[in-house]
């Protein structure tokens, strides 16, 4: 799907003063996309015509990433954008949800996950379906530019960035033989120049940090979930691929894996039908926990205030 025509099927919400950008369409239970770093909820395309025909699909882009506000000066955290999640949903009238989280959207899902295992989440997760990321951050290898984006020299990393070397960092990540498009490789960076993108990478990337300080409590969540799980990963993934499927087996009891081969680190891109035929199978086993369908809430609503978390 074109970038314009995904931007046109959109719409945008006011949140903490911050416009966010997000899809939202289909029809029947409820399921929340999110999307990895440094992309958009334009990763879900590929996926988008046979998910919505089944069931209601919302994907917002997080703050600081593609179509939504990048504010300069924010201390950009995972757990805010859990919170931006949950005040996303209420906003729309939802109160349960099916995830599908990818990279990035994977620590997301686990927040929430902590906070339902906790009783302190206003949204109910029925069931998680996992892409490549960095469940382990003991196991996640950051690429070199995101060591350097991490670290003193981030900020000029960021404003010296250009379209050719994110393509190529981009790439690297790839299956050799699932490789993206020049027109693929154009529309994410014009997702992230968007806003003036580059100008905030350095500070949206010290999600890196955040994942080792919460890591025992979100891996704990992870072993105590309660619902369906089911990890879907690409194999081939320099950053986290095989190695952290191997762990998710020793570590989440019962671990239900989908290694895909010869894939890298966006599945959803490089092999859309084998996605799909995992998380349907997944879903058949979490249907009994969430058959209600939601309603729908007219398009100008705005958030209430979610809870804030320390």
């Amino acid at each position: 799907m074109q970038l314009d025509a995904w931007r046109h099927g959109g719409r945008t919400w006011q949140w903490n003063g911050h416009e966010i950008f997000y899809r939202d369409d289909g029809t029947g239970p409820v399921l929340l996309c999110l999307h990895g770093f440094p992309s958009a909820s334009w990763d879900w395309h590929r996926l988008w015509p046979a998910l919505t025909a089944r069931f209601r699909v919302v994907a917002p882009d997080m703050l600081g990433f593609g179509l939504s506000a990048k504010p300069r000066r924010h201390a950009y955290s995972l757990r805010e954008q859990a919170t931006l999640h949950e005040a996303l949903c209420a906003a729309l009238g939802i109160g349960r949800v099916h995830v599908l989280a990818h990279d990035y959207g994977v620590s997301v899902a686990q927040e929430l996950l902590a906070r339902q295992g906790e009783g302190r989440s206003t949204l109910r997760v029925d069931s998680i379906c996992f892409l490549n990321g960095g469940l382990f951050p003991e196991l996640h290898r950051a690429r070199l530019v995101q060591k350097l984006l991490h670290s003193p020299l981030g900020a000029l990393l960021g404003r010296l960035m250009n379209e050719r070397g994110f393509s190529r960092s981009f790439a690297a990540v790839f299956g050799p033989r699932t490789q993206p498009s020049a027109e693929e490789l154009q529309t994410v960076w014009q997702l992230n120049a968007h806003n003036d993108g580059p100008r905030v990478v350095h500070r949206v990337i010290r999600y890196i940090a955040e994942r080792r300080v919460y890591r025992e409590r979100w891996v704990g969540a992870l072993q105590r979930a309660g619902i369906p799980l089911r990890f879907v990963n690409g194999a081939e993934d320099p950053v986290s691929g095989r190695h952290m499927a191997e762990r998710y087996r020793q570590l989440v009891p019962d671990a239900d894996v989908v290694l895909l081969d010869g894939i890298g680190h966006y599945p959803q891109l490089e092999a859309p039908e084998a996605v799909l035929a995992a998380y349907l199978a997944v879903r058949a086993d979490a249907t009994a926990g969430a058959k209600a369908t939601t309603p729908r809430t007219p398009c100008g609503v705005r958030g209430a205030a979610a809870p804030r978390y320390p």
